[in-house]
């Protein structure tokens, strides 16, 4: 799931940038007025603006609606368990244990008991 808002996120910010650099800004319709060529494309002089900007609203949406997305995955980490977590403490075995010999007993006469 996060793989695909990525995917989308990044697919959709190509977009926005490819149609913010098409657009004419406002003084390009002044242009189109004497003769600049746009006045017969495919979408006529407003047509094309019009189109461009409810597109670009749309990928916009689209991007912040995706950013808002993966910022709710990254805020919420599901709870992913590996191999180790699955399993329970294991209790380690008692290690024998040795008598202790005090140094300071010179008395080599006693036995240690076993």
């Amino acid at each position: 799931m996060e793989t695909l808002v990525w995917v989308v996120h990044v697919v959709t910010a190509v977009v926005l940038i490819g149609l913010v650099l098409i657009q004419h800004g406002k003084g390009a319709d002044m242009g189109a007025a004497f003769g600049s060529g746009s006045a017969g494309s495919l979408f006529g002089s407003s047509g094309s603006a019009n189109f461009l900007s409810r597109s670009t609203a749309v990928a916009a949406a689209v991007f912040f609606v995706t950013s808002l997305a993966l910022t709710y995955i990254y805020s919420h980490p599901a709870q992913q368990q590996g191999v180790m977590d699955r399993v329970g403490p294991v209790a380690a075995p008692a290690a024998p244990v040795a008598p202790v010999v005090n140094p300071a007993d010179d008395s080599k006469s006693k036995e240690i008991p076993r």
